[in-house]
């Protein structure tokens, strides 16, 4: 069977030489019981020659008939031995190639599990430098970045922006009387306050100590801007339950409109932050930045 060799030198293509292997080995099974069909069959002619009163003599052919296809079977035995022994190489390619897919199965589990708590950890970072650590609104540099997004879109849309600045009235006293922790869970309750006024396309930030800035996008108007303003006054003025209150604050809020007030983020920001001084010295709650213009004007 020379030409039928297995060629066992090719071991990193395992799965191609266990099928070539099988085959062969199906091949050489057939060759051994055609030598066997044939061995049986010279067997009984033999067998019934000298029945027949043939001398062993003339019985010679049929016998090294026999021998021949001992021959055979032997030849056919080694082939079989051959494959057998390509088969348990085969055999132990895979298992060795099996153990790899697994290992690498495994490393590509352990790496994707690193990754998603590597993806994890960066929105973290993401959020705690955009965010407030105290309140987790958004900080003055988020705010800002979306306020710059908000002006392009007022351009595009021609839509009119406003921002209001916040300052809690009456929070120093809780801080002095009460201690840190008591202000800074009344700033905890107004952010949340706050939060829930808010729609999806507004920004609120905390700009430091008991400051807070509101960005209302296409808001619709000066009434529904004063409206809203209302609205957050009347919230952030119910009594906040937290320990050694319940404390009251009250807010005086600066109103600037764009592009009137202001055709930049910075320059909105200081025209509220003007109205706000404003509101706060006539104790007026709200104010629009154009009233004190007017009403500079006026003086």
């Amino acid at each position: 069977m020379t030409s039928d060799r297995i060629d066992t030198t090719g071991r990193g293509e395992a799965p191609a030489a266990l099928d070539l292997a099988l085959e062969q080995s199906h091949e050489v099974k057939a060759k051994v019981e055609t030598c066997a069909d044939d061995l049986a069959t010279a067997n009984e002619i033999v067998k019934e020659q000298i029945a027949g009163g043939t001398t062993l003599l003339s019985a010679r052919e049929t016998l090294l008939a026999g021998t021949t296809v001992e021959s055979k079977v032997q030849e056919c035995a080694d082939d079989l031995h051959e494959v057998t022994v390509t088969l348990a190489q085969g055999i132990d390619d895979l298992a060795q190639t099996e153990i790899a897919l697994t290992e690498s199965r495994e490393i590509l589990a352990d790496t994707q599990a690193a990754l998603v708590i590597s993806q994890e950890e960066g929105r973290d970072a993401r959020r705690r430098a955009l965010h407030d650590s105290m309140t987790g609104l958004p900080n003055r540099d988020l705010f800002d970045d979306r306020l710059l997004n908000a002006i392009s879109l007022a351009q595009r849309h021609d839509w009119t922006l406003a921002v209001m600045f916040l300052d809690l009235d009456g929070f120093k006293e809780i801080n002095d009387t009460h201690g840190h922790a008591a202000g800074d869970s009344v700033l905890k309750e107004v952010a949340r306050r706050l939060s829930l006024r808010s729609r999806d396309e507004d920004t609120m930030c905390r700009n430091g100590g008991d400051e807070f800035l509101y960005l209302l996008v296409n808001p619709q108007g000066k009434d529904n801007i004063e409206r809203i303003a209302g609205l957050v006054c009347a919230s952030i003025a119910e009594p906040i339950a937290v320990d050694g209150g319940p404390f009251v604050v009250n807010a005086s809020i600066g109103i600037a409109v764009y592009p009137g007030d202001g055709a930049t983020g910075e320059e909105l920001i200081k025209s509220a932050d003007t109205a706000m001084y404003r509101a706060k010295k006539h104790e007026r709650g709200c104010e629009f930045f154009d009233q004190v213009e007017k009403e500079s004007a006026s003086a």
